[in-house]
């Protein structure tokens, strides 16, 4: 697949079916996208996969954190959150202390990463959805990921293979006009 083409295909489907990269697989792939730009080269992410009964304690840390009632219609959907893909990434920006490089960079670095990697696994025939909101900064949630007190949880990369009914349907590639979003220096004075 050409890249153009991944680029603009690309998109965020759901549902998935239960089935993820391996291990070596995502490793793969991750060395491809630790390849985006990198102020320095620091890497300052790491990841955490959740797979199988993990995604359930994360469901059960979901729910604790947000107070739900166990074994109610609303502490079960907190905790289904979990269980919407067979791999879930914990994307965590872990900022290196660097003279040259402010945190802000680190933090486009590690989204740069995150965009490439989704296109390396959409490139293989994953999808991709990264989820934020305000379960990753629950305390519950970032213990048990082991979000240090210097990092910050940025969400979760859903990765699974497209149901067949979800790859049917969705919007179609964007081919925006976005010239207006460029503009040239203003003149002097």
């Amino acid at each position: 697949m050409e890249l153009s083409t991944a680029i603009r295909n690309r998109r965020s489907s759901a549902p998935v079916t239960d089935e993820g990269p391996d291990d070596d697989e995502l490793a793969r792939y991750l060395s491809l996208a630790a390849h985006s730009p990198d102020h320095a080269n620091l890497r300052p992410w790491r990841l955490v996969a959740l797979r199988g009964a993990d995604r359930d304690r994360l469901g059960e840390a979901l729910v604790a954190g947000f107070g739900d009632e166990p074994g109610t219609p609303a502490a079960a959907k907190t905790a289904g959150k979990a269980r919407r893909a067979p791999l879930l990434l914990s994307i965590i920006l872990s900022p290196v202390e660097h003279r040259k490089v402010p945190e802000w960079e680190q933090l486009a670095a590690t989204v740069a990463m995150v965009t490439t990697l989704e296109l390396v696994l959409f490139e293989a025939g994953w999808t991709a959805m990264w989820r934020t909101g305000p379960g990753s900064r629950l305390p519950e949630v970032q213990r048990l990921i082991g979000v240090e007190p210097h990092e910050k949880l940025l969400g979760w990369l859903y990765v699974g293979r497209t149901a067949e009914a979800a790859a049917q349907t969705g919007p179609p590639p964007v081919d925006d006009d976005l010239s207006d979003r460029i503009s040239d220096l203003p003149p002097p004075g």
